[in-house]
C-alpha cells in the first residue's frame, strides 16, 4: 500500500509515477484515495469537535453547579452527544475502511531506474554469463529424455491429478533434493537463516502481501475454509511479522525459504503442455528481506548476485532482465528477472525473479520499526528473489547436460550431494 501522507503531500508525484504504468485505471483509483481520504479527515474532524465540545459542556456544567446556577440546558445537549459521537465515529471507520481498499488496489511506486515499456519484449538486458549453446540439432525435450530415463511419469500423473502434475521417481528426486540443499547451504553462508514456512495462508494476512484481486485467480482456494495454499514462500514469510513492530537493531532480518509451491497457472502449448518448467505445483527456494528503508537498494543487488551465483555454479548461461514498467507487476518497485538459456528451443527463459518491494507490502500488513519501549515510526522494507525453483532448474539442466547417449551429465556443484553420481543415465536393457 502506498504512503497516504505521500498521496496527501505530492499528489502530482504519485500521479506522475502511476502513469508509467500504462493503465489510466491506476490515475482514477489515485483520485479516488484522495477524495476518499478528504471525506474520512472531514469526518476526523467533526468527531473531534464533538469531542471538544462534550469536554466543553462538562466543564461548564460543573461551573454551573458550582455557582448555584441552573445546567439543565446544558446537560440536555451534552446527553445528545453521545449517540451523534457515535454515529459520526461508525462514518469515519467506514470511510477509513473504503479509502484503504482503494490504497491497497494502486501499485507500488516505481524506482526511477525501472524502464519504460508495454511489455515483456521491452524489458532491458543488464548482463549477461555464460556462452549459449547454439546446437539445437539432436537435443530432446526435459519431458521426453526423463520419460525415456524412466524418472517421470506424466501421463500417469495426468490420469490421477490432471495436467500440470508429475511424478518424479529415482535419480532425478535426489537431483531436485541436491538443487535444493545447495541453495540452502549458499545462502547460509551469506548470512540467511533458513526457514519452512505454514504452506497454507489465511486471507487478511495474504491481502497485505500481494493484490488478491490481481492474483487470486492463480491461487488454490480450500472449499469452506479462510485458507489458500501458498504460491510462494515469498508470501508467508512477509507476513510472518503482521501487526508487529520490529526492532530497528535487529534489521537486515534474512530468511530463506524452503517449501512446496502450489499454482493454477501452467503452460497451455508448446513446450509447456508436457513437462515440468510450467506446472502446477513444485519446490523452490526462496530469499526474503526485511531492511531499513536505505539498505534496500544494495540488497536488492545482493539478492540478485545470490541467484546468479546458484546459476553460474550450475555452468547454465543466462541473462539478466530490469523488468520493464508495463511488466513489473503491482507490488513490486523494480524487478530483476533471470532467464537461463535453454538450447534445445534456442531461447532465453525466466528461471528467477528478484524484487525490491520498498514500503509497501509491510503498510499493508502493519509492520514497523522501532527501539525497545518507543513505538515504531518507521516502515521496513521487503525484498523478496528466488535462489532455485527446482522443476524449471531441473528442466534447464536436462537440455543443457543431456548426451548422445541418452544420459544427463551432473553439474560438478551438485555432485558433492550425490556421492558416486555423476549422471543421470537410461534403465540398463532387460537381460
Amino acid at each position: 500500500m502506498i504512503d497516504v501522507e505521500l498521496l496527501r503531500r505530492d499528489p502530482q508525484q504519485v500521479e506522475e509515477n502511476l502513469a508509467r504504468r500504462r493503465n489510466p485505471e491506476y490515475l482514477r483509483l489515485a483520485a479516488e484515495a484522495r477524495a476518499r481520504d478528504q471525506e474520512w479527515r472531514g469526518a476526523l474532524q467533526e468527531a473531534d469537535a464533538v469531542r471538544k465540545r462534550r469536554n466543553e459542556l462538562g466543564r461548564a456544567i460543573a461551573e454551573a453547579r458550582r455557582g448555584g446556577g441552573s445546567s439543565a440546558e446544558l446537560e440536555s445537549e451534552a446527553a445528545g452527544l453521545p449517540d451523534r459521537l457515535a454515529a459520526i465515529e461508525a462514518r469515519e471507520g467506514a470511510l477509513r475502511e473504503a479509502r484503504d481498499t482503494v490504497l491497497r488496489r494502486i501499485p507500488n511506486l516505481l524506482d526511477p531506474s525501472v524502464p519504460y515499456g508495454k511489455d515483456d519484449t521491452e524489458n532491458v538486458v543488464v548482463a549477461t554469463w555464460g556462452t549459449p549453446s547454439k546446437e539445437a540439432a539432436g537435443r530432446r525435450s526435459h519431458a521426453e529424455l526423463l520419460e525415456a530415463l524412466g524418472m517421470a511419469e506424466f501421463d500417469r500423473a495426468r490420469k490421477v491429478s490432471g495436467a500440470g502434475f508429475y511424478y518424479l521417481r529415482g535419480p532425478i528426486v535426489l537431483l531436485d533434493l541436491a538443487l535444493q540443499r545447495m541453495a540452502l547451504d549458499l545462502l547460509i553462508e551469506r548470512g540467511f537463516t533458513p526457514v519452512a514456512p505454514p504452506f497454507l495462508l489465511r486471507r487478511a494476512p495474504y491481502e497485505g502481501v500481494t493484490d488478491l484481486a490481481d492474483f487470486e485467480n492463480v491461487m488454490y482456494k480450500i472449499d469452506g475454509e479462510d485458507l489458500y495454499l501458498i504460491a510462494t514462500s515469498e508470501h508467508p514469510l512477509g507476513a510472518m511479522y503482521q501487526g508487529e513492530i520490529l526492532d530497528e537493531d535487529a534489521l537486515p532480518i534474512r530468511m530463506v525459504g524452503l517449501s512446496m509451491n502450489f499454482r493454477r497457472e501452467i503452460g497451455g502449448h508448446g513446450v509447456d503442455q508436457k513437462g515440468i518448467f510450467r506446472v502446477h505445483q513444485f519446490s523452490k527456494v526462496e530469499q526474503f528481506v526485511y531492511c531499513r528503508p536505505e539498505d534496500s537498494p544494495r540488497i536488492h543487488e545482493e539478492l540478485r548476485a545470490n541467484a546468479e551465483e546458484v546459476f553460474r555454479r550450475l555452468e547454465v548461461p543466462y541473462r539478466v532482465v530490469n523488468v520493464c514498467t508495463g511488466d513489473v507487476g503491482t507490488v513490486a518497485a523494480k524487478k530483476y528477472d533471470i532467464e537461463a538459456w535453454f538450447p534445445r528451443q534456442q531461447a532465453y527463459r525466466e528461471v528467477v525473479s528478484c524484487s525490491n518491494c520498498t514500503d509497501y507490502q509491510s503498510r499493508r500488513l502493519g509492520i514497523r520499526t522501532g527501539k525497545a519501549g518507543r513505538p515504531g515510526k518507521s516502515v521496513p522494507h521487503t525484498l523478496n528473489s528466488t535462489a532455485v525453483a527446482t522443476s524449471r532448474a531441473l528442466a534447464v539442466l536436462v537440455e543443457q547436460y543431456q548426451q548422445p547417449d541418452g544420459s544427463v551429465t551432473i553439474p560438478k556443484a551438485l555432485r558433492p550431494y550425490l556421492p558416486g553420481q555423476d549422471a543421470l543415465r537410461p534403465p540398463a536393457p532387460k537381460s
